[in-house]
C-alpha cells in the first residue's frame, strides 16, 4: 500500500487553492498585536551563515538574554537554531529561560553523506547542548524511489537521539525537513511528509532556506493536511515548521492562518508549530511597534 492510500489522503489542488485564496483575503482580519506576538513565541531564531563564528553566536545569545528586559511584554523565541558545531558556543552563552537550542545536523542542507556521519553529527550536537535537531530527508534515496532507505536514515537518527536523551536527561526533538520546493508536486510533498512522520519525526519542516524555492503556502497546506491525517490514523500529534523565505509580518500571519484553518487552535503553540526565521523577528517587532526595529 502506498503512503497516501495508507492514510486516506489525496491532495485536492483546486480545493487547496480555494482555501488559500480565502485565507489570503482574510489576513487583515486575523492580524493583531496578540497574533504577531504569538508568532514571535513560535520562532526558531536562526543563524546559518558560512561566516558564523563562536563569537557571533555568543553575541546573538546575549541579545536574546537581554531581549525581555529591553522589550518587556514580548515573548522570547521558541529556540535558537545554529550549525551543529556552534551549539556549544550557544549553550555556553544562552541563559534566557525557556529558549531551546536547535542544531542543524545530518549533513545539512544536502543530507549527502554517509549515514554514520549524519548520526554522529546529530549525537555531537546533542552532547554539545542541543535540545532539538533539524535534519534533511535523504532526497538522494527519496528521488531514487528508495523510500525504505530514506525512512531508515530517519529511524537511525531517531534511535540515536532517544538513546542520548536518556543519557542527558532531556527529550530531544527531531525535525525533518522535506525540502518541499524540490519535491514540487503536492503528492510528493505528501509522500515525504508521511514517510518522515512514520519514521519518527516530531516535526515536519518545509525547507532548509538554501534552495531556490523554499516555504510556500501550498506546501504548508498540504503538509498540515498530512499532519491531520496522520494524527487521525495514529493518534500522534506531529508539529509543523514553516521555514525559508518567511520574512514579513503578513507572511507569518499567512502560515499562522493555514495552521489554524487545517489543524485548529490546539496546534498554535511552540510545541506543535514553529517558524524558521532570520529576518522575520525584526519585521514582526516593527509591525507591532509601528516603526522600524532592528534589534536582532
Amino acid at each position: 500500500m502506498d503512503l497516501l492510500s495508507k492514510y486516506g489522503y489525496a491532495p485536492d489542488k483546486e480545493a487547496i487553492d480555494r482555501s488559500l485564496d480565502l485565507i489570503a483575503k482574510n489576513l487583515d482580519n486575523v492580524v493583531s498585536t496578540d497574533v504577531l506576538k504569538e508568532c514571535m513565541s513560535m520562532m526558531d531564531l536562526t543563524s546559518l551563515h558560512t561566516t558564523d563564528t563562536a563569537a557571533s553566536i555568543e553575541r546573538l545569545a546575549e541579545k536574546i538574554n537581554a531581549f525581555q528586559t529591553e522589550y518587556p511584554g514580548y515573548p522570547g523565541p521558541a529556540s535558537v537554531c545554529v550549525f551543529a558545531n556552534l551549539v556549544p558556543a550557544l549553550r555556553k552563552s544562552l541563559i534566557a529561560p525557556g529558549v531551546h537550542i536547535t542544531g542543524v545536523a545530518g549533513s545539512f542542507p544536502t543530507a549527502q553523506s554517509f549515514l554514520e556521519v549524519k548520526v554522529k553529527e546529530c549525537e555531537l550536537a546533542v552532547e554539545g547542548g542541543a535540545d532539538e535537531i533539524d535534519v534533511v530527508l535523504a532526497l538522494n534515496a527519496f528521488f531514487a524511489g528508495e523510500y525504505e532507505r530514506a525512512a531508515e536514515e530517519i529511524r537511525a537518527i531517531r534511535q540515536a537521539l532517544d538513546n542520548l536523551a536518556v543519557k542527558v536527561g532531556r527529550k530531544i526533538i527531531l525535525k525533518v525537513i522535506v525540502e518541499s520546493g524540490l519535491l514540487v508536486t503536492p503528492e510528493r510533498i505528501a509522500e515525504a511528509s508521511f514517510l518522515a512522520m512514520e519514521a519518527g519525526a516530531d516535526f515536519i519542516k518545509t525547507s532548509t532556506g538554501k534552495v531556490e524555492v523554499n516555504a510556500t503556502p501550498m506546501a504548508a497546506y498540504v503538509m498540515c493536511e498530512c499532519v491531520k491525517a496522520f494524527c487521525q490514523k495514529t493518534g500522534r500529534k506531529v508539529g509543523f515548521k514553516a521555514a525559508g523565505g518567511i520574512s514579513s509580518a503578513m507572511d507569518a500571519v499567512c502560515y499562522y492562518s493555514i495552521v489554524s484553518t487545517v489543524l485548529g487552535k490546539e496546534w498554535l503553540n511552540k510545541g506543535l508549530f514553529r517558524f524558521g526565521v532570520s529576518r522575520l523577528a525584526n519585521n514582526l517587532m516593527s509591525a507591532i511597534e509601528q516603526k522600524t526595529v532592528a534589534y536582532f
